[in-house]
C-alpha cells in the first residue's frame, strides 16, 4: 500500500490559462480520492472490492475538456443552491430575488455558471487524528451572483480515514441575508464499470417529496406501499420500471427522500447502496435533512467518459444529501436563509467497505 498523504500532479490549463491541478488523498490502505481545482470535482474515487481488486467507482472524463464542456455535474461542488427554485425566483424579507434561470424557467443547481463551473482555491492540509489525508477548498461567490444577494465566503473539506471514509464538510459565511444549500455530485457505480441498476440501496426514510412535471416539489407523500419505500435493501432495477405515477413523470427516480433522523444534530445513518457482484459498500451519514436519489435518467448514451465510454441510463446513481428543493418559498420545509452573522455548517460522510 502507498503511504497515507496527498500528492499533486498537473491535470490541465483553462482557456485564460490558469492551470488546473489534480491532488490524490490516499488514506494508505487502498481508498483514494482525487480532486480538481476546477468546480471542486472529484475526478476519482477508488477502492477494493471483496477479493483486493481496486476500481474507479464514480463517473468522469479522462481530462480537463471533459469537465469544462458541458456536463451533467459529474463529480461538481454544487451551489449557491443545490436543486431546483421554482420559477428562478424567491422572496427573502420582503425582497423578491429573480435569479437566472437554467432549467426551464426555473433555476437549477445554481444556475448555468453554478459553483461547478467555477475556479476553486486548493491547499492540502496536515494529517489529523480522523484525516490521514485532506485538502481545503476555498470560494467566494460575489453578492448578485447569479442574482443570489449577498456575497458568499465558502470553504469545503474534503478528508479520508484510515477507517475507509471519506468526510466532506462545508462552511459558508455572507454579508447579507441570502439562501444556500450546497452539495457533492458524484454518479456513483459501485461495480466500477457497467449498469448500477442491480445495486441494492436502503434509504432511512418513510416520507419523499412528490413532484410536478418540472420537477418542483409539490408535497410530501408516505413510502408506504409504494416503489419508493427503500426502508429495507431494495435492488434498484427491480423497481425503477414498476408503474408509478412519480416514476413515470420523471423517468425513474429524481426525488428528495426525507430523512428520518435518529438524532436532531450530527451525523446520523442516511443510506447505504451496495453492489452484490463486488461486494463494495458505501455507507452515507449526514446532518443534512434530505437525500435526492438521482437513477440518472439523462444519460442517453451521447455523452463520452472515461476511455470513450458511452454513459446510459442507469450506468450509476447521485446520492445527494442536502436540504430540499425549492425550499425559500417553502415555508413548510427546513429553511435554507443564511444571515450575516450566522455559520452555514454540514457534513455528510461516506464509509466504504465490502461485503461476501
Amino acid at each position: 500500500m502507498a503511504a497515507a498523504g496527498v500528492t499533486v500532479r498537473p491535470f490541465g490549463r483553462l482557456a485564460d490559462g490558469r492551470e488546473v491541478a489534480e491532488y490524490t488523498l490516499d488514506n494508505g490502505h487502498g481508498l483514494r480520492l482525487r480532486a480538481i481545482n476546477w468546480g471542486g470535482v472529484v475526478t476519482a474515487i477508488e477502492c477494493p472490492d471483496r477479493e483486493g481488486r481496486s476500481a474507479n467507482i464514480v463517473l468522469g472524463f479522462d481530462g480537463l475538456a471533459g469537465y469544462v464542456a458541458p456536463h451533467p455535474h459529474f463529480g461538481t461542488l454544487v451551489g449557491r443552491y443545490a436543486n431546483r427554485i421554482a420559477l428562478a425566483r424567491f422572496e427573502l424579507d420582503g425582497q423578491a430575488h429573480q435569479l437566472v434561470p437554467n432549467d426551464g424557467p426555473h433555476a437549477l443547481h445554481g444556475g448555468a455558471e453554478g459553483f461547478g463551473r467555477r475556479w476553486w482555491d486548493i491547499e492540502p492540509l496536515p494529517p489529523a487524528a480522523n484525516a490521514v489525508a485532506g485538502i481545503l477548498l476555498r470560494l467566494t461567490s460575489a453578492d448578485g451572483d447569479s442574482h443570489f444577494p449577498g456575497r458568499l465566503d465558502v470553504e469545503v473539506r474534503y478528508a479520508l480515514g484510515a477507517d475507509d471514509t471519506w468526510r466532506i464538510d462545508y462552511r459558508a459565511v455572507t454579508n447579507r441575508p441570502t439562501v444556500v444549500n450546497l452539495t457533492h455530485h458524484g454518479y456513483f457505480n459501485l461495480a466500477g464499470g457497467g449498469t448500477a441498476m442491480d445495486h441494492r440501496l436502503a434509504l432511512a426514510s418513510s416520507r419523499y417529496l412528490e413532484v410536478d412535471s418540472a420537477l418542483i416539489p409539490r408535497g410530501m407523500a408516505t413510502v408506504a406501499g409504494t416503489l419508493f419505500d427503500f426502508r429495507e435493501a431494495q435492488p434498484i432495477g427491480a423497481r425503477i420500471h414498476g408503474h408509478h405515477p412519480q416514476l413515470i413523470l420523471a423517468g425513474g427516480y429524481d426525488h428528495c427522500f426525507v430523512l428520518d433522523r435518529s438524532r436532531p444534530q450530527g451525523l446520523a445513518w442516511a443510506a447505504t447502496l451496495a453492489d452484490p457482484g463486488s461486494g463494495r459498500c458505501m455507507d452515507i451519514e449526514t446532518t443534512e435533512p434530505g437525500l435526492q436519489f438521482y437513477s440518472g435518467n439523462f444519460l442517453d448514451g451521447r455523452l463520452r467518459g472515461r476511455g470513450g465510454c458511452a454513459y446510459r441510463r442507469g450506468d450509476a446513481v447521485c446520492l445527494e444529501t442536502q436540504h430540499f428543493p425549492d425550499a425559500p418559498n417553502r415555508p413548510d420545509f427546513p429553511s435554507t436563509v443564511l444571515r450575516p452573522g450566522e455559520i452555514f455548517r454540514s457534513s455528510t460522510l461516506h464509509r466504504f467497505r465490502t461485503a461476501g
